[in-house]
């Protein structure tokens, strides 16, 4: 791996994504396989004269310890330690990295239900505007495992799709947020598709790479109630149990009435069950990554992939006018470059996966 791949990275993260003042502290969460980032990331901070908080995992997402979750008695597995709660509600800015080892343990019902609760409240202060915060990935095995590429392989596919001139990436996707702050309704309409959802006084933003690395995206909080119609996600997605593939959910009145899937339907169905916000939908983007040409059963990849759009089950921006509320924010993309369309306010604006003029 180029060194100076990972130092340009990190400097995208520090540099565009936090932006820390002197004396912020800045919690670094990541795990043993992104060793050379984080120490990176360390000099950076220190070199902007912040303090790193690092916390460094044996290969699950965020700081969170899945054999402590699994071993832990169901209230106790729930809830964050106190202190680390006031780590929390003090911190100036987030760095979240997520570099899975390939053999983590499996959690049962419950077990994911806690680690989903302890994922929302390492993100909850970030995802509401209060501070800057970034999540975002490293290459490592288990990431080129997922994608059938070899690490070197991914290594050039992960940094073209991160590594770009993200001040000319939002001046182009300016215009796509435009058109969302503009509409009323969205209407989604391709294979095992027609779904409808309102935008209404709700606003939309650009990532620009500041959010979420990579970035590439355009996004809203669609209001909560206004979902209908039924949807397939033609996208693999990976759950906190597991891969789930074509997923089919239908909407009445903005809830999941009905759900099944192809493969994986029991974690979708536990997905489901977290709590009572994750029947509806908290986010819709539309994926603008012209780097990401194909799935690579990421999801924070596969969102950005342009000619395709996302709905998450679960939390929305209050930042944006969502309410929703949920320990569940997952992503669920759908490709319309076979055949998709995407309709603003009864206009058809993308099909095929392109823009019409």
């Amino acid at each position: 791996m180029s060194d100076a791949r990972v130092t340009a990275y990190a400097r995208l993260l520090v540099e565009r994504c936090i932006d820390p003042e002197p004396g912020w502290q800045v919690l670094v969460a990541t795990t043993t396989e992104a060793r050379p980032l984080a120490r990176e990331l360390s000099r950076q901070l220190a070199g902007r004269g912040a303090y790193a908080l690092t916390r460094i995992s044996w290969g699950a997402a965020f700081p969170v310890d899945l054999d402590w979750i699994a071993a832990a008695p169901g209230e106790l597995a729930a809830s964050l330690p106190p202190l680390e709660r006031r780590v929390l509600e003090e911190v100036d800015g987030t760095i979240f990295v997520l570099a899975p080892e390939r053999d983590l343990p499996r959690l049962d019902d419950g077990g994911a239900r806690a680690f989903r609760a302890h994922v929302s409240a390492y993100r909850d202060r970030g995802r509401a505007g209060e501070i800057p915060s970034v999540r975002c990935d490293f290459p490592c095995a288990a990431y080129a495992d997922r994608a059938e590429l070899t690490l070197a392989e991914l290594e050039d596919v992960f940094y073209d799709a991160c590594l770009r001139d993200w001040d000319e990436e939002g001046r182009r996707m300016q215009p796509v947020r435009e058109r969302l702050d503009a509409a009323r309704e969205v209407r989604i309409v391709g294979k095992g598709t027609d779904l409808r959802l309102s935008l209404d006084g709700r606003s939309a933003l650009v990532d620009d790479g500041h959010l979420n690395v990579p970035g590439g995206e355009v996004f809203t909080s669609p209001v909560e109630d206004s979902l209908a119609g039924e949807i397939l996600f033609d996208v693999p997605s990976h759950s906190t149990d597991g891969l789930v593939e074509e997923i089919r959910l239908r909407f009445e009145h903005g809830d999941v009435v009905e759900a099944a899937a192809a493969a994986g339907e029991p974690a979708l169905l536990r997905a489901l069950a977290t709590d009572a916000g994750a029947r509806r939908v908290g986010e819709f983007g539309i994926g603008c990554n012209s780097g990401i040409t194909r799935p690579m059963r990421n999801v924070l990849f596969d969102e950005k992939m342009a000619g395709t759009i996302h709905l998450a089950l679960g939390a929305g921006f209050p930042q944006l006018g969502g309410r929703n509320e949920s320990a569940l924010h997952w992503d669920l993309i759908k490709d319309l470059r076979g055949g998709g369309e995407l309709q603003l306010d009864g206009v058809v604006v993308q099909r095929d996966g392109e823009w019409l003029p």
